[in-house]
């Protein structure tokens, strides 16, 4: 019989608290923001191709993918602190490794080993958020996170483009892993004296079974996508994706048995009960599908089709950061009183940036970085209104006792929609950019970024109804 330890959390320090994990989730998004301005120096450094390129960004988020929802329920079953200071350590870890490694192959695993320990971080931190604020600074809280998110991609840009142009110590694009190390330190040492120890579940045991068995069936489902061209979309690609939907499948099934056999699975099984639950995970699925490789293909049309250098490149993307702070900071109150509605306005308003960028680019022959970055304004105040809330409203129907394991699961459709996006636009961009040109590359990136858009506005209305219903 499972044991909820019921111990109430220490609150007295949540704002101290509040900093600590969101540090870690700032360093978490400025890893993904940095790398994507440096790949086009990494990929000439290393002599990557195209399908490489993709691995050091996609595989890290697979990675991640697979192994958030284990990293969630670990916080659940050994308490959010251990596992989020085993994560911060092995994060800081495996960045040294990464800015270490001396081949395109080296970096690909060592990133799939970076993703690995992510996913025991992470989680931890949206936990931590929703058993620390559970009153009416719960807005608050979350429109922190979100504005964390959108100063993390700002950092990110600006960091990743100066240190490849400074050259630090000669190190060139390695100290954008090197920048991990002692912000990691310091976060695990504030971590390990100030976070409390929170309800967890004794007396289990993890799902190993169900943990490789996930692990598995997405990393067959994903993992083609990032090789397909370069194998010419043979037919056994195709074999292998299906195999990957049928194990899913099966995960599922197995999931059920453990828990009529009295163990704990490694997904709360009454989350899949919650109607507006699951909606919300198809608008977060969708969503993010747009959200990473729209940063990547940017990136490459400025530096491979505009010939606009790394520090410029970056620097391009910070009003776009610092507009995605704003809504960030109006989107919590906002959602309080409109609840999803803010969500829809904001997918309405990044689809009226994307359709703006297009035009430029479309009609004006080489567009400035000054003109890229205001017309991109729009894009990131409507992401920033969408991504902070987003989580929140997803979690809103859960139980506090489930919070780790709705979080594991929130993070891993969120990143399989990040690894996809990279993957399959990334795969799309390339081939286009190789027949015609990076220009024309990009125009059909951006009309499959509005029309995924569309489809999560279709599942945030969706979630609505199951809301109003429930």
């Amino acid at each position: 019989m499972h044991q909820t330890v019921t111990k109430p959390v220490d609150s007295t320090r949540r704002w101290w608290v509040l900093a600590i994990v969101v540090a870690a989730q700032f360093m978490f998004g400025v890893d993904a923001f940095i790398v994507n301005v440096a790949i086009p120096t990494i990929a000439v450094d290393l002599h990557a191709t195209p399908a490489q390129i993709e691995s050091v960004i996609a595989i890290y988020l697979i990675a991640y993918a697979t192994l958030v929802v284990t990293g969630g329920r670990l916080g659940d079953i050994h308490g959010t602190k251990n596992v989020f200071l085993a994560g911060v350590l092995g994060f800081t870890a495996t960045s040294l490794w990464c800015g270490l490694a001396q081949s395109g192959a080296e970096l690909i695993i060592a990133r799939l080993a970076q993703g690995a320990t992510a996913a025991l971080m992470v989680p931890q931190v949206l936990a931590t958020l929703h058993l620390l604020f559970t009153d009416e600074t719960r807005s608050r809280a979350f429109a922190i996170y979100g504005i964390v998110l959108g100063l993390a991609g700002a950092a990110g840009f600006l960091l990743g483009g100066l240190l490849v142009t400074i050259d630090l110590a000669h190190t060139g694009w390695r100290s954008v892993f090197f920048v991990n190390v002692p912000c990691g330190l310091i976060i695990a040492a504030a971590a390990w004296r100030i976070v409390p120890t929170v309800p967890r579940r004794s007396g289990t045991k993890l799902d190993i079974t169900g943990s490789a068995v996930l692990f598995a069936g997405l990393l067959c489902l994903i993992g083609p996508l990032l090789f397909g061209h370069d194998a010419g979309w043979a037919p056994w690609l195709w074999a292998v994706m299906g195999c990957g939907g049928l194990i899913l499948l099966a995960f599922v099934k197995l999931e059920h048995a453990v828990a009529r056999s009295g163990g704990m699975p490694l997904i709360d099984l009454t989350l899949l009960a919650d109607a507006a639950f699951l909606r919300g995970l198809g608008a977060a699925f969708f969503f993010f599908v747009a959200n990473l490789s729209f940063y990547l293909v940017m990136t490459l049309f400025m530096q491979r089709g505009l010939r606009i250098p790394p520090l410029e490149a970056g620097l391009t993307f910070i009003p776009l950061a610092l507009a995605f702070v704003v809504a960030s900071r109006h989107s919590g109150v906002r959602a309080r009183h409109r609840g999803t509605k803010v969500l829809i306005e904001g997918c309405v308003l990044q689809i009226a940036g994307l359709a703006a960028l297009a035009l430029v680019a479309n009609s004006i022959e080489s567009p400035t970085a000054i003109t890229l970055a205001l017309t991109m304004i729009v894009f990131g105040y409507g992401q920033g209104l969408v991504m902070a809330p987003l989580s929140g409203a997803v979690l809103s129907s859960v139980k506090p006792v489930a919070a780790g394991s709705a979080s594991g699961a929130y993070g891993t459709t969120a990143q399989i929609g990040n690894a996809a996006g990279v993957a399959a636009i990334g795969a799309v961009f390339f081939a286009i950019e190789a027949l015609q040109s990076a220009r024309a590359g990009f125009l059909v990136s951006l009309v499959l970024f509005v029309t995924l858009i569309m489809i999560c506005v279709a599942f945030l209305s969706w979630m609505r109804r199951a809301s109003a219903r429930s």
